[in-house]
C-alpha cells in the first residue's frame, strides 16, 4: 500500500490530535475543580465514593456518594469529554449528605467526588472505573 503525501500528513494531523485531546480533558476537570473549591487544597477522606470496579457497559455505571456535615458535593467523571456530572446541594434540614444516580462514562477512567464541608474544607474521594463498552460514542 503507498501512502501520498495527503495521506501522511492527515495520519500526522489524526495522530497529534489524539495526542493533545486528553490533555484537553484533563484541563477541563481541573478547570471544574478549581471553579468548584476556588483553589482550596483537597484533603483525602470525608467523602465516599461507591462505583463499580468493571462496567460492562459505560451508559449506565451506578454510583453513589455520601459526605457526613457537607453542604455539596461535585462528581466529576474525568475522561468524559464533558467532565462535569452532577453536583448535589444539601440543606440544614437535610436528613443526610448522600446521594446515588447512574451516570455515563466514555470509556475506562477516574470517577472522582469533591464534598464541601460545613467548616469550608474540602474533602476528595476517587474511584477507576473500567468499561468495556463505552457510553459516549464509543
Amino acid at each position: 500500500m503507498e501512502f501520498t503525501r495527503r495521506d501522511t500528513l492527515g495520519l500526522a494531523l489524526g495522530a497529534a490530535a489524539l495526542t493533545v485531546l486528553p490533555y484537553r480533558v484533563h484541563a477541563a476537570g481541573e478547570e471544574a475543580i478549581q471553579a468548584f473549591t476556588g483553589g482550596a487544597e483537597l484533603k483525602e477522606g470525608g467523602v465516599q465514593l461507591t462505583a463499580p470496579e468493571i462496567a460492562e457497559n459505560g451508559n449506565t455505571v451506578p454510583i453513589e456518594v455520601s459526605a457526613p456535615g457537607a453542604s455539596a458535593i461535585m462528581v466529576l467523571a474525568l475522561g468524559n469529554p464533558t467532565p462535569g456530572v452532577a453536583t448535589f446541594n444539601f440543606g440544614p434540614l437535610a436528613a443526610s449528605q448522600a446521594a446515588s444516580t447512574r451516570i455515563r462514562l466514555a470509556g475506562t477512567q477516574d470517577v472522582v467526588a469533591i464534598a464541601k464541608l460545613e467548616d469550608g474544607s474540602f474533602a476528595k474521594a476517587s474511584s477507576t472505573v473500567k468499561v468495556t463498552i463505552g457510553g459516549c460514542g464509543g
